[in-house]
């Protein structure tokens, strides 16, 4: 979603969350140690974030290269504690001003999250914090003594039979032998899902001839991986008519999810929904990432036009998600936060789920960093395994 729309979102959906009063912030579990805490000093530094391989083009957007530089927020308080993660927007002096010298159980409480709207900016430094000063993952902050497992797929798998510069490609079939080694090496570190990009007619190549290379690739790495679950994200290339003409043409081959097909609508969704029932088509539909309008998403929810909900962990933000999650299991939806581009998010949605459940699946995005710590988050039997250090479990290595 376009970042200049997200803290819009996060006050509004945070907006009951925050009408709690000082006596119910006091009664949560750990206020007491959250309250010896003041914020000291709030700073800033970029870190760069690197994937295992240069990462090309989707449906709506040409070439990602090979890996974002992002900022992170460290908080450090009174008494030498530290937490740290990513902010909610950019950095804001005034509102950073304000935050200095409170306590940390005046902004933050274990049984909701954040309870001061000027510092959601700072909603993940603050679980962080939090689970370091009571020494517990964030799991545990959420309720959980044991995390609850769920599957993981690889989110980069790109339009890489097009894109020359991924490995030096200059026959197709090379370039799908390219697509393959890709899927091979995110299946080394343990998935079992892979979520293709598809909608090439949309931009990239003649709408039908778009199709029928998404058709073939959805087999091939299908038939290449039959132990592996397919996802396929078409980034909102398609129309309802050529999200039909591709789900005939893979037919027989089983879809765990379709992500955002189209440009959500009840109308559009109704008809593709309609279709696949009459023609014994079952997979889930996923829907809210690209400029979500919560809304529109809640009233596909309540007719049941989609199964999933996966507005992103950041834009939408971490203690609304904690608010949103047990709504949706209560009309029966699932959920799978957006993370793609750092594997800092994909490891906040590990918490999260690992201490609320009712998640279908996690978004994982290989990478490295020189600058990050990403702990011992590991994948086993194609579940995200988190660790049980304090927080978020992760450290940052730069400081400046």
């Amino acid at each position: 979603m376009q970042r200049r729309r997200f803290l819009q979102n996060l006050m509004g959906a945070t907006a009951s969350v925050l009408a709690l009063d000082t006596l119910s912030a006091y009664a949560s579990a750990g206020a007491d140690e959250l309250m010896k805490h003041r914020i000291a000093d709030i700073s800033y530094t970029d870190v760069q974030l690197t994937w295992p391989r240069f990462v090309g083009k989707n449906a709506r957007r040409d070439i990602h290269g090979h890996g974002p530089k992002i900022t992170v927020c460290m908080l450090t308080t009174d008494q030498g504690a530290k937490g740290w993660g990513q902010p909610n927007g950019r950095r804001d002096d005034a509102r950073m001003a304000y935050l200095k010298g409170k306590r940390v159980g005046e902004l933050f409480q274990t049984t909701v999250g954040v309870t001061d709207p000027q510092a959601l900016a700072v909603d993940v430094p603050l679980h962080d914090l939090a689970g370091v000063i009571l020494k517990q993952p964030v799991y545990q902050l959420l309720g959980k003594s044991k995390p609850t497992l769920t599957k993981c797929y690889s989110g980069m798998i790109y339009f890489d039979e097009l894109e020359p510069k991924a490995g030096k490609v200059d026959t197709m079939a090379k370039g799908m032998d390219q697509l393959l080694a890709n899927c091979a090496h995110d299946y080394k570190l343990g998935y079992r899902q892979f979520k293709l990009k598809i909608g090439r007619g949309n931009m990239w190549m003649p709408r039908d001839a778009g199709v029928q290379r998404d058709v073939e690739v959805t087999k091939l790495v299908a038939k290449t991986f039959p132990d592996c679950e397919i996802l396929v994200d078409g980034n909102d290339g398609f129309t309802v008519d050529t999200m039909i003409a591709y789900l005939k043409g893979i037919d027989g081959i089983p879809l765990f999810w379709l992500e955002e097909p189209f440009a959500e609508t009840v109308a559009d969704y109704r008809k593709l929904r309609d279709w696949m029932k009459a023609n014994q088509v079952k997979t889930l539909l996923a829907d809210g990432e690209y400029e979500p309008d919560q809304t529109l998403l809640t009233e596909l929810a309540r007719q049941k036009l989609i199964d999933v909900h996966i507005s992103d962990i950041m834009g939408y933000g971490f203690t609304p998600w904690r608010k949103l999650m047990p709504q949706l299991q209560r009309m029966g939806i699932q959920a799978s936060p957006h993370a793609f581009g750092e594997l800092t998010k994909s490891y906040y949605t590990v918490q999260l789920t690992a201490g609320l459940g009712n998640t279908v699946t996690i978004e994982g995005v290989p990478c490295t960093s020189d600058d990050i710590d990403f702990g011992d988050y590991r994948i086993v039997d194609g579940k995200f395994v988190p660790p049980t250090t304090p927080g978020f479990g992760m450290k940052l290595l730069k400081t400046t």
